[in-house]
């Protein structure tokens, strides 16, 4: 009985389990078919033990879909907020550069007329192409450079479309050099860039542009600096954003490259790779300048010509230049400027009718100068004598500042005192800071040259547009002048000054001065001052004192004086020193090469003498020019006009002057600017006659029809160059063909630099045919930097191997040459018939699996190489040591061996020299 009851019980509790599983199971369909809607059909089931387990696991599985849905939802739910916040960061910061850049203080930073950007921006001249080569000549010359240039086959690009992708590019551009003189327009330039942006222009696909200059970064040098916190600093909206910045999305632009003071040390800098991580300035920028840091960002860095080797050529993937303004590009700055069409008619007609200052004004902020100028004289004057010389034009620039002022603090008092004061104290700072090199100068710099800071900000409140005080992050103070040309103007002035007023010449060893000598011999004592600041120039091996010379020698024309309303205290009447001083400069062009005339020309402009050119003029003009009687002065008389005329030359028929030897080497400036020239020059070399040993056509656009037709000259039997140097011509692969034949025949050719060409590997390929025919005689090969990979060095080691070569040296550096590359080239070079000598692999991209190539090739007796460059590859102490025991092999020849920044440890120091000769120079 009890156990009937037992089972009586337990079938009870069984069934009231399976009620209850039955309803639980019944409801639990049911809400599903809630969720799942119409046609579900419910079925009775017999619920058993098996079942009940069966449901947990399907509601255990039910809760764990909860729990995921739930975390989906907050996931989603964050990722839409960051969303939103980067959304919001965004909007602020486009706000914040719209409201900075919107407005164009032109020529100023902080005062004066303020114009909105959009309504006289003009269009600029870009170009793609370059290679950041370091160019140190004057400014001007440049300008002048470009002013000749040819157009037809250059690639333009637009503003917006820097960081555009073109066809012929492999892979995304990360970052841009941006060359370009001073005043050309690169910052604004980057404004205009930025400000579409902020205005939902052009280049919505970028989230985020950082625009920063390096003025502002200069006061930060001695902080340091995270990333985040650098972002903060500059951009407060970006604070407590967690937007991860490593995007092609995200555009850094860095501004003056030239101005930067900060060391930039690429090679000895530790890496960086944390953007929460503080460090110097110096070490934050290399890091995200070199890729280290944020390597998927993008940067856009604007440099002039002189500053723009500061980056490693392996950090930039394109350099593009700005030319300024073309001529149309200028009428429509100067149409902009001036409303009224006759006014702007008057303006670009006295433009045109001066060379120099037509020239000038490829440069905006001349342009700037110029409209400045001219509005005041058309508006007082009527429509009078307008300046037609640059010294014209900088003393009406400094009168026009000068009457601001009389407005500004004396009410209209016709005072001189104040103005002398200021511009003479101007003129010291201009003068001192030339001198030194420098255009941004710091209150110490102030201090030196013996201005007090108070004055200063004085000055740069009156002279608003001459100079200008800024002010960087933490409020400290910078100066400059407002182009380098005002600079050279007032550093004329100062020493100008100088010497009328005292009779001292600071351009003299010697600056003390006789009252005796003052009084008796004036006239000799200012011949000698201008022949002294002509010797000046002239001794300067890139010209960085051509533009300061043509403002001294044009202060010193009476009209001119008397435009400075006062500032000498006595003017210098007498006209022999200005007779004496032309006489001079004609002499000299007789003994300078036809290129370093062109600056004296433009001196005897200021001077207002033309007899030279008159005289070839006429001579054109009448069709009776005869070279043969020309005198060197004549010469290259007609060098300066060719070369400053407005016709293009895309040819330039050599033999309607002279087929001469003379002749080309007077009108070599003339025929490098012509498109066709090589024609020409390979008619000269078919002459008899034709004693040229020595031609360098570098830094030209002659492009591979030009090559082709200079090679047929070249494989004339009466050619005897030795040397020729075809750098920087737009070459590729096109050419090498026709170099290779020169190569192969019996030619005098000894010397060949192809350096900074885009020839690739199939242009090595066929030279080295050249290379490898008996009939070469090639000592001297420059393949730097020709966009070369490692299987240039298979071709190369092909010519070493197969008979004697007369190779002696070869230049393959800032090639991406790799380890791989320099053990194929290593297998030549070990050739019983390889007497290279010579070997440059810097900027290869090497490590130290290189090292154990070149250290069994310098300890084998058949290598004769003696100078070895290794500079700027990651050698490491591992690579070093394994060199440092093949150098002390007797059979090594080495004699110099350079690696500077291969990231060499402290301790690593150079073997000391009696361990592998007494010769023997290492250098890192």
């Amino acid at each position: 009985q009890e156990g009937s009851h037992r089972d009586r019980t337990k079938n009870r509790k069984t069934q009231r389990g399976n009620q209850t599983c039955r309803h639980r199971l019944t409801q639990n369909r049911g809400d599903t078919e809630k969720h799942e809607g119409q046609g579900i059909e419910t079925r009775n089931h017999k619920i058993t033990h098996t079942s009940c387990i069966t449901f947990a696991i399907v509601t255990a599985n039910s809760t764990w879909c909860y729990y995921w849905f739930v975390l989906c939802f907050v996931f989603v739910y964050l990722f839409f907020n960051s969303e939103t916040n980067t959304m919001n960061c965004q909007r602020k910061v486009k706000c914040n550069l719209k409201k900075k850049f919107q407005v164009l203080f032109e020529g100023v930073a902080k005062a004066g007329n303020p114009t909105l950007l959009n309504e006289l921006y003009t269009e600029l001249y870009i170009t793609e192409g370059g290679t950041g080569k370091v160019n140190d000549e004057h400014e001007i010359r440049q300008i002048e450079a470009v002013f000749k240039k040819t157009d037809t086959t250059e690639t333009t690009i637009k503003c917006e479309d820097i960081f555009k992708t073109s066809s012929e590019r492999d892979g995304p551009i990360r970052t841009v050099l941006t060359n370009g003189v001073a005043g050309i327009g690169k910052t604004v330039l980057t404004q205009k860039y930025t400000l579409d942006w902020a205005e939902d222009k052009a280049n919505q696909d970028i989230q985020f542009i950082f625009p920063f200059t390096f003025r502002e970064l200069n006061v930060l040098k001695e902080k340091k600096f995270s990333l985040k916190k650098l972002l903060r600093h500059f951009f407060s909206e970006t604070k407590g954003e967690t937007y991860n910045y490593d995007k092609p999305q995200v555009v850094f632009i860095f501004d003056g490259l030239d101005e930067c003071r900060l060391p930039l040390d690429f090679e000895k800098n530790k890496t960086l790779t944390n953007v929460r991580k503080s460090t110097s300035l110096d070490v934050l920028l290399t890091n995200l300048i070199s890729g280290k840091l944020l390597p998927s960002a993008r940067l856009w860095i604007t440099t002039r010509p002189a500053a723009a080797n500061q980056i490693p050529p392996e950090y930039v993937h394109m350099v593009t230049e700005v030319r300024g303004f073309s001529d149309p590009q200028k009428e429509e700055y100067f149409r902009k400027r001036f409303r009224d069409e006759r006014q702007a008619s008057i303006v670009l007609s006295n433009i045109q009718t001066s060379r120099s200052l037509h020239i000038m004004c490829h440069i905006p902020v001349f342009c700037w100068i110029t409209a400045t100028v001219l509005e005041d004289v058309l508006k007082t004057r009527g429509g009078g004598q307008l300046p037609k010389t640059l010294t014209e034009m900088y003393i009406h620039f400094l009168v026009v500042q000068a009457k601001v002022k009389k407005v500004k603090y004396d009410g209209g008092a016709e005072t001189y005192q104040y103005w002398r004061k200021m511009t003479e104290s101007l003129g010291k700072l201009a003068f001192d800071q030339l001198q030194k090199g420098n255009l941004i100068f710091y209150e110490s710099d102030l201090t030196e040259s013996g201005i007090d800071i108070r004055a200063a900000s004085v000055y740069s409140g009156v002279f608003t547009q001459i100079f200008k005080e800024e002010r960087g992050l933490y409020q400290e103070k910078l100066f400059c002048f407002v182009h380098l040309s005002v600079q050279e103007f007032l550093a004329a002035l100062h020493v100008h000054l100088t010497f009328i007023n005292s009779g001292v010449n600071l351009l003299s060893d010697a600056q003390s001065k006789s009252k005796l000598s003052e009084l008796l011999f004036k006239d000799n004592a200012a011949t000698k001052f201008y022949q002294t600041a002509v010797d000046k120039a002239l001794q300067s091996p890139n010209g960085h004192l051509d533009l300061f010379l043509r403002f001294l020698l044009g202060l010193s024309l009476e009209t001119n004086q008397s435009l400075l309303q006062g500032l000498p205290r006595q003017q210098d009447s007498c006209s022999k020193p200005k007779q004496k001083t032309i006489q001079y400069i004609k002499k000299m062009i007789t003994k300078v090469s036809s290129r370093r005339s062109i600056n004296l020309f433009y001196c005897l402009n200021e001077l207002n003498d033309s007899s030279l050119v008159e005289e070839i003029q006429k001579s054109l003009r009448s069709g009776r020019l005869s070279t043969n009687e020309l005198s060197p002065a004549h010469w290259s008389a007609l060098v300066f006009i060719l070369l400053s005329s407005e016709e293009n030359l895309d040819v330039f028929d050599l033999k309607k002057y002279s087929a001469s030897e003379e002749a080309l080497l007077r009108l070599l400036p003339v025929v490098k600017t012509s498109n066709r020239s090589c024609l020409f020059l390979a008619n000269v070399f078919n002459s008899p006659l034709c004693n040229l040993v020595e031609l360098d056509l570098s830094n030209n656009n002659l492009q591979d029809s030009g090559v082709i037709s200079l090679c047929a000259g070249l494989q004339n039997p009466n050619c005897q160059l030795k040397t020729l140097r075809l750098d920087k011509n737009s070459l590729t692969s096109a050419c090498c063909q026709d170099l290779s034949s020169v190569l192969s025949t019996q030619s005098s050719l000894r010397t060949l630099s192809l350096n900074y060409n885009k020839l690739q590997n199939s242009a090595v390929k066929l030279l080295s045919d050249g290379l490898s025919s008996p009939q070469c005689k090639l000592q001297i090969l420059g393949l730097s930097f020709c966009f070369l990979s490692s299987g240039s060095c298979g071709f190369l080691a092909s010519v070493f191997s197969n008979q004697p070569s007369s190779l002696r040296e070869l230049d393959m550096s800032r090639n991406r040459l790799l380890d791989s590359g320099v053990k194929q080239l290593c297998v030549g070079l070990q050739s019983r018939f390889c007497r290279l000598e010579t070997l440059s692999l810097g900027f290869c991209g090497l490590t130290e699996k290189s090292c154990e190539f070149l250290g069994s090739l310098l300890s084998s007796k058949e290598c004769h190489l003696k100078v070895v460059n290794l500079s700027a590859n990651k050698l490491l102490d591992s690579g070093v040591m394994r060199l440092s025991a093949e150098l002390q092999s007797p059979d090594c020849q080495i004699k110099s061996l350079r690696m500077h920044f291969s990231g060499f440890s402290p301790h690593i120091q150079p073997l000391q020299p009696e361990g592998a000769g007494p010769e023997l120079q290492l250098s890192w």
